[in-house]
């Protein structure tokens, strides 16, 4: 097994003051040639949006772009006309293909929105644009998988690409193991919450793992509540 750690605090960062991001890789100001993208995933933000504010309408294209909420209500309008809100335990998709243009703003007047913003890199190019959104059971994630996005499984939705996004709560002394390791792929551990324990190499919050060669992935929980994010994508 291969393995480079990148602690939370050697993240990427901006502040707009309106916003408040983290980058573990390359992205808008922050520009670091090791950290351009593994694999086909290309983006992972860790951003803080102030109330009533937001990313106002812009274009993408030939991405898949996943918003995961971890607290507040962020409200979303797009070309193709879907307009709705997403919250904690939703999961947004968009398959910009061909070309589409959106907005993503804090519904709340109060509150801070914090969300994780994924791309990964297509397999097919100028497709037709995609959007979904999906609510799943975060109580449901004690000490076992959920899989929020795959092009194969059915309860997950489904990206363009041979990729896959899962998620377990971990209690602390609980191994839990990535089932199926495809060698040929990469795997990108993501902590939201407390602290694991994977290769006998210690991950604090917001700390990420980039694997590589991995024959198995065991996770222990170190911490009261952990919550561990598994991105796994192809390396070509």
């Amino acid at each position: 097994m291969e393995t480079i750690i990148v602690t939370s605090n050697e993240r990427g960062q901006m502040n707009l003051g309106w916003l408040q991001a983290r980058y573990s890789f390359s992205f808008s100001n922050y520009y670091e040639p090791a950290k351009l993208q593994f694999g086909m995933l290309r983006v992972l933000n860790d951003d803080i949006i102030a109330p009533a504010m937001g990313f106002g309408t812009h274009p993408h294209d030939n991405m898949e772009i996943i918003s995961i909420p971890l607290s507040g209500v962020l409200s979303h309008k797009d070309s193709m006309g879907n307009g709705d809100t997403i919250m904690v335990g939703e999961v947004q998709v968009m398959s910009a293909g061909s070309g589409l243009e959106h907005s993503e703003k804090n519904a709340s007047t109060k509150d801070s929105v914090n969300l994780l913003q994924i791309w990964i890199l297509p397999d097919k190019k100028n497709i037709t644009p995609v959007y979904n959104q999906k609510n799943f059971n975060w109580n449901d994630i004690k000490n076992k998988w959920i899989y929020l996005v795959s092009n194969h499984i059915e309860a997950a939705l489904n990206i363009n690409q041979n990729a896959q996004i899962f998620i377990a709560n971990i209690d602390k002394g609980v191994s839990l193991s990535v089932n199926q390791v495809n060698i040929e792929m990469g795997y990108f551990a993501f902590v939201i919450n407390g602290a694991v324990n994977i290769a006998e190499q210690s991950l604090e919050l917001r700390d990420s793992m980039k694997i590589r060669q991995a024959d198995t992935i065991e996770i222990l929980g170190e911490s009261d509540l952990n919550t561990i994010l598994i991105i796994e994508v192809p390396l070509h």
